[in-house]
């Protein structure tokens, strides 16, 4: 079937003019409304009002312009059912073969700050989605277009079929529209369900679609398949591209998250971290990117092998010589931003992934996570520079040996870190940068074994930090045995008082915080 009647009526104008352009020059009639009606008559594309078709105006400041019988008929009746074809003919009504549509921004107006009620719902889209789904039900006979990505092989099919549609990409439109629609009611629901029932309490429904967005070179293993997807029209504050490199793995992409959580934390200062299998083998910050840089890595250098690198500031030529001196092989590199230079350099490797990744600093409001019996959904765990005064102020000294406030730079920089390697963490500091870690194991006393066997010499003077309380003393014995200044930890133990014993007995000075950090 031939397009011969449009409607066009769009919130983002993206590409539309191309698009509008192929439809005049098939001799399509275009209907349009309000701001896109008055893009289209300023570009000197033949076009129509809504109300030339529908014979009625638009009404309440644009709240009704397409709800309509001839509209919805036009759009809905069987082309291949005579009753319903004569029914329409007797009403009026015109067919419609193609509906080009896309909503109000919903969620880029509440993500503006100091948005009131009022001005979130008057975003709430009412014909826009309604002419979607009519057009997408009937769409053996109407084509529907959601997304201005899509225009272009729209308008190749037009021109290659002399104004005609496939079936096979009018069913994909509509299969588009349908997963759109839902995404944004999904959207208002949620908002709505956040205001209405309370800032405080966990969402009552959790309701998201979710759209292939990229099939990945294989899944945690290279039997399995795996693919990427994000929530249907909906863009994520934070997002990434790949600039270069082989195509990204499963495993890749877990990688780069970890590593862009452990930069989140350091948001005031250039850090630099490497990640493998999840957890940081090195964190360092430094004023200079290559300084810290080369800490994160000789932190660990044999873990560091194969990695993924991350930095949280604008990577430069220097910090990449740094890396690739230091690194023989490396997975990926993400930064929120590159030099020329520094992409130049990196590309000399021709399967290294470069990855930029915008929105690094987001914190989400929640840690959502599938599981068979369901989705879990937790408060996000939020970044301690968030609440760092009050953590200072708060910190409970509980051992004879205090530390001076250089020193509890320091030992915070360490409480920082700990935060993000999976449980039971150890983590060893000197200065601004890890020298040991311990991660991942069933018990405590083995993560600070292994975080002091990894330090080697570094342990002599190094801070401690513990993301959960000591069980036992155990752990402070050993932190001794291998010369550990300082600990910081939650407490929260049955048997703190004999931890604090025995670090009062080997001269250890200890500081509790009052709040775990469990990373599972």
């Amino acid at each position: 079937m031939k397009i011969k009647r449009a409607l066009i009526s769009v919130s983002d104008k993206t590409d539309l003019i191309p698009l509008a352009k192929a439809l005049n020059g098939l001799k399509v009639e275009i209907f349009s409304t309000g701001g896109t009606l008055a893009l289209l008559k300023k570009s000197r594309i033949k076009v129509k009002s809504i109300s030339e078709l529908t014979g009625f105006p638009e009404i309440l400041d644009g709240r009704v312009k397409t709800l309509h019988p001839k509209v919805h008929g036009g759009l809905l009746y069987l082309r291949n059912d005579k009753k319903q074809c004569a029914e329409a003919k007797a009403h009026g009504i015109q067919p419609i073969d193609m509906v080009v549509v896309n909503l109000y921004p919903f969620r880029e107006t509440i993500q503006k700050p100091g948005i009131h009620l009022h001005e979130a719902i008057e975003q709430i889209d009412i014909g826009g989605p309604t002419m979607l789904r009519s057009a997408a039900k009937n769409h053996e006979s109407v084509a529907v277009i959601c997304d201005p990505k899509d225009y272009g092989r729209v308008i190749e099919e037009l021109k290659k079929n002399k104004g005609e549609l496939s079936q096979e990409l009018k069913r994909d439109l509509a299969v588009k529209v349908f997963r759109h629609t839902s995404g944004y009611d999904s959207q208002i629901a949620a908002y709505l369900g956040e205001k209405f029932s309370g800032q405080n309490d966990l969402p009552l429904m959790i309701d998201a679609a979710l759209e292939r967005k990229e099939i990945l070179r294989y899944g945690e293993n290279p039997h399995q398949r795996a693919a990427l997807y994000q929530r249907a029209g909906t863009p994520s504050r934070f997002s990434f591209e790949q600039l270069h490199g082989k195509q990204l793995s499963y495993n890749n992409i877990l990688d780069f998250e970890a590593a862009a959580d452990i930069l989140r934390e350091f948001k005031d200062e250039t850090a630099v971290c490497v990640v493998k299998h999840n957890n940081p083998s090195g964190i360092s910050v430094d004023r200079e990117p290559s300084v810290a840089a080369a800490r994160a890595i000789d932190a660990d250098p044999l873990s560091a092998f194969g990695g993924v690198v991350g930095v949280n500031r604008k990577c430069d030529e220097e910090c990449v010589k740094v890396v690739m001196e230091k690194l023989p092989f490396f997975e990926v590199m993400i930064a929120p931003e590159f030099t020329q230079k520094a992409i130049t350099l990196l590309k000399s490797r021709k399967n290294l992934r470069i990855v930029r990744v915008a929105g690094i600093n987001e914190v989400d409001a929640y840690d959502i996570r599938f599981v068979r019996s369901g989705v879990l959904l937790q408060d996000r765990d939020r970044p301690i520079w968030e609440t760092e005064t009050e953590l200072r102020k708060n910190l409970k000294w509980v051992t004879r040996v205090r530390l001076d406030e250089k020193e509890i730079d320091d030992l915070l920089f360490a409480w920082k870190c700990v935060k993000v390697v999976r449980s039971n963490a150890i983590v060893l500091t000197q200065g601004k940068k890890t020298v040991g870690i311990g991660g991942g194991q069933m018990s405590r006393v083995d993560s600070v074994k292994i975080a002091c066997m990894k330090a080697g010499d570094l342990t002599k003077g190094a801070f401690l930090a513990s993301d959960a309380f000591f069980p036992k003393e155990d752990n402070i014995e050993v932190a001794h045995q291998y010369g550990i200044r300082a600990i910081i930890q939650p407490g929260g133990s049955i048997r703190d008082q004999e931890v604090i014993q025995a670090c009062d007995l080997f001269g250890i000075a200890m500081a509790m915080t009052g709040k775990r950090h469990f990373k599972h």
